[in-house]
């Protein structure tokens, strides 16, 4: 497998547009992006590809990163950011799968796929295909499994992508708090490569309305609020799921310029080989 990180950003991105913070300043200076999350999956072994979740900077990424277009791809949830890339397989795909989770959400009353459905009803190019969590199935010559995940007040998956030729896996939490649920956790384990939701550091918590949660030992918020862990938390998680290689992704420009590029941090363009 290629791994190539096309968004690794949250959702406005860094640079964020119209923001003068000292970060956004120095990602423009150094040339640097964090676009709106998503990641290409290449299985070179059968000549085809796999998107994880479709960034609204679907047409920029793909003409920035030189990847395929892809033959599939999955849908983690139905937010924005990870969702309304999916307009561009108009005129671009002929026939394009899209797999996404076919349980009910309690909030929206419809599943991930319904949503897809509905929303994209005017694409007459992408096919649905509704999966239940926890339920392996093959597209791209890849086994992959819906993780359901922490993301309040809206369900959302994580993903564990594995070669079953080579037994090479990629674990994604998804968006998610700390709190993941330990049969997910089972499914995520032992990833060659984890990429894990780290929208800012801990000591921002003290920002939020209602501050951080799933404290540390050491009184360390491991959850930024309600709905994202914080990078202690991914990297805590990390160690958990004994993750090989880690990076965190899902980036807010909110990260102190000191700290906003160091090396656990993610950034566009970065690829991998399983």
């Amino acid at each position: 497998m290629q791994i190539t990180l096309l968004g690794t950003g949250d959702t406005t991105g860094t640079p964020t547009p119209g923001c003068d913070c000292e970060t956004c300043e120095r990602a423009r200076e150094r040339g640097i992006e964090r676009s709106r999350f998503s990641v290409h999956v290449r299985n070179e072994r059968v000549g085809e590809s796999l998107l994880l979740d479709a960034s609204p900077d679907f047409r920029h990424q793909f003409l920035t990163e030189e990847v395929p277009l892809p033959d599939a791809m999955v849908i983690s949830h139905i937010h924005f950011d990870h969702l309304d890339g999916l307009g561009n397989a108009y005129r671009l795909f002929d026939d394009l799968p899209v797999h996404a989770a076919g349980e009910t959400d309690p909030t929206t009353g419809e599943s991930v796929a319904d949503t897809i459905r509905g929303k994209y009803d005017y694409l007459d190019r992408i096919t649905v295909h509704d999966h239940a969590p926890f339920e392996p199935f093959r597209t791209c010559g890849l086994e992959v499994t819906l993780v359901p995940v922490d993301h309040p007040p809206l369900v959302c998956y994580g993903l564990a992508i594995e070669d079953p030729e080579t037994g090479a896996k990629l674990s994604l939490t998804g968006d998610t708090s700390y709190d993941v649920p330990e049969r997910s956790m089972a499914a995520l384990a032992d990833p060659d490569l984890l990429l894990a939701d780290a929208i800012v550091p801990a000591s921002l918590c003290e920002h939020h309305p209602i501050g951080g949660r799933h404290h540390d030992s050491e009184g360390v918020p491991r959850t930024f609020g309600t709905k994202h862990m914080t990078r202690e938390g991914a990297l805590s998680l990390a160690d958990r799921l004994n993750a090989e290689r880690t990076r965190l992704v899902h980036l807010a420009h909110f990260y102190p310029v000191e700290e906003a590029f160091e090396e656990s941090l993610a950034v566009d363009g970065e690829r991998y080989r399983l």
